[in-house]
This record gives C-alpha cells, sequence and structure tokens, in this order.
C-alpha cells in the first residue's frame, strides 16, 4: 500500500566547490538519508550532454527490426527491448516498460582481458545508419567515468577512508563502467500509463547493484525515490529534474522520456566486503565477500530475460 506521491529536495554537490568538508559532509548526510543527491560544476558540457539525447533519441527512433539486429550479447552489450528488464517481480505484472542500449568499456576481441563476463567489443549502430553515435557514447562515457571517480574521492572521505582509497588498480583503476541509454514510450496512442496499484510501472523499484550511479534525465518527471523501503505504507517522492545535472522507480504518465544511465562498479576480480571503517566487534559484517563479477553476473541474471527467448529474432 502507498500513501500519495510529493516532491523531494536533495543536496546539491558541486564538483567545483574547493571547501572539500562542506561537499565531504553534503555527501554523507545525502547518503544517509536517501542516497540521492544532485552533481553539479562536473564539467560536462550542456552541449554535449544535449547531443548524447539527441544521438540516443535518433537510435530509438529506428525501427524494431533495426534494432533487435544489436540485441544486448553475453556481455551485456548492446540493445534491451520492452519488458526485458523486471526489477520488481514481487509487485509487477509485466517487465518495465522501456527500451535500452549498453554500452560498456570498449576492449578489443584479441586483448586477453576480452575474456571477463563484462569486458569485450561494444556493439554499434553502422556510421551510414547513425554517423558520430559512436564518438558522442565514447566522449559521454570516458567524462561519465571521470565524474564518477571525483565523486568516490569524496565518497572515500565521507567512509573515513583515504581520499584515494577507490582509486586502487583492483576498485577503480579498471573498473566496469557502463553507460545505458533508456527510452519511456511516449504519445497518446503508445505512451503507457504506470499503474502502481496493478503492478505497472516504466522502471519498477529497485535499489540499483554498483559503487556509483549517474542519472541524466530530460525535462519529464518521472523519477521517484523511497527513503524508507520498510516503512507501510512506503512513501514515493518525486525527483525534479534539473538541467546540467547528474543524480527508483520510474512511473510513467504517457510522456516519452529518456534519460542516461552511467553505472559504475569496481573491478571484475575486486572484493566486494564491509569497509574497514564500516566493521567493528559489536558491529561485525553482515554478508559474506564476494568477487564483483560474481555479484554483478547473478543480478544482471536475476533481472534481464534469457536471450535464448531472442534466438528467433537473432537469427
Amino acid at each position: 500500500m502507498e500513501c500519495s506521491i510529493s516532491r523531494t529536495n536533495l543536496n546539491c554537490i558541486s564538483l567545483g566547490d574547493p571547501d572539500t568538508k562542506k561537499s565531504v559532509a553534503l555527501l554523507k548526510q545525502a547518503c544517509l538519508d536517501s542516497g540521492f543527491f544532485y552533481v553539479v560544476d562536473h564539467g560536462i558540457s550542456q552541449e554535449l550532454m544535449d547531443d548524447v539525447f539527441a544521438q540516443s533519441k535518433k537510435f530509438f527512433d529506428l525501427p524494431i527490426n533495426e534494432k533487435m539486429e544489436l540485441l544486448r550479447d553475453e556481455k551485456n552489450r548492446g540493445y534491451t527491448p520492452m519488458l526485458d528488464e523486471i526489477l520488481d517481480p514481487e509487485n509487477q505484472v509485466n517487465g518495465d516498460y522501456k527500451e535500452g542500449y549498453y554500452i560498456g568499456i570498449e576492449v578489443p576481441e584479441d586483448d586477453p582481458q576480452a575474456n571477463r563476463p563484462f569486458y569485450g567489443p561494444n556493439q554499434w549502430p553502422s556510421d551510414e545508419v547513425l554517423p558520430r553515435w559512436r564518438k558522442v557514447m565514447e566522449q559521454y562515457h570516458s567524462e561519465a567515468l571521470r565524474v564518477a571517480k571525483s565523486i568516490a574521492r569524496i565518497i572515500a572521505l565521507a567512509l573515513n577512508l583515504e581520499e584515494d582509497f577507490f582509486d586502487k588498480p583492483e576498485m577503480l583503476g579498471e573498473p566496469i563502467a557502463t553507460l545505458r541509454l533508456l527510452h519511456y514510450e511516449g504519445g497518446q496512442k503508445t505512451g503507457k500509463v504506470s499503474n502502481p496499484a496493478e503492478g505497472v510501472f516504466g522502471a519498477g523499484a529497485h535499489s540499483d547493484y554498483g559503487l556509483i550511479t549517474l542519472l541524466a534525465t530530460d525535462d519529464v518527471v518521472g523519477l521517484q525515490i523511497c527513503k524508507d523501503r520498510n516503512a507501510q505504507p512506503q512513501v514515493w517522492e518525486y525527483v525534479a529534474p534539473v538541467k546540467g545535472s547528474t543524480l527508483h522507480r520510474v512511473v510513467l504518465d504517457g510522456r516519452e522520456r529518456h534519460s542516461i544511465a552511467f553505472f559504475v562498479e569496481p573491478s571484475h576480480d575486486c572484493v566486494v566486503e564491509c569497509l574497514p571503517t564500516c566493521k567493528s566487534e559489536s558491529n561485525p559484517p553482515k554478508f559474506p565477500p564476494i568477487t564483483c563479477s560474481a555479484y554483478l553476473s547473478q543480478r544482471y541474471k536475476d533481472t534481464h530475460a534469457d536471450l535464448t527467448a531472442y534466438s528467433s529474432n537473432k537469427a
């Protein structure tokens, strides 16, 4: 059961603010309160952001058969159709009413690193169909990773760790960093309207499973956050889009909506375990250690359709 929806206020972190202590305090408060905050002065130009959204729209405007030719592969690179992903199976009657496109770190097929689960060559639309598309996406991927590493340094300080704690090779030195373009259909005839009471969502309720998610949105409101998942009833609040910022479920009102997500995880072999400053004899770790690649592989398997379901479409 859910109560009425309101709008929330989030802390705003400026990456250009020389007052590091202020940024650390704001980020720590935000993480303890909701896990969400705005990021400004990040150095990504509005021109590039506009270009990424424009190029994303061009791809999703392609005929479905052309998009299916770039269906995501076993490395989770490429196109994900409507209903491919289901993030809240207990409360959703169908998958998410969104389509997406995964772009990871480009690793050539003949590189030994390409054998790792989340490394390998990306799938790219042809230059004849979408000229400049790859160049724009690779530029944004590089810029977003730079921003994520800057945020990780503030997170480290908020956790009473050394500022460069997450810069280590086994952490963000060789990260799993994934750009995901997202599109929610709109229009009077095709636009899907969410109905939480009946389990219909643009994106079901979920917590992201990486270290940092940067989320750039268009001007269409749809993102909601729940600060206390155990509350009865749950309270969901809208997050207002902010031009030039990066930031959960998505509720649709029938309008077309685009967003650009950037997921940052540590290296494949990084052991994910309780941080040294977050445990003690009286407060031992709650979960056993696990490698990042093993954890991510299971989460992708849990939330995405089996690729064999599309075998007839990608002959």
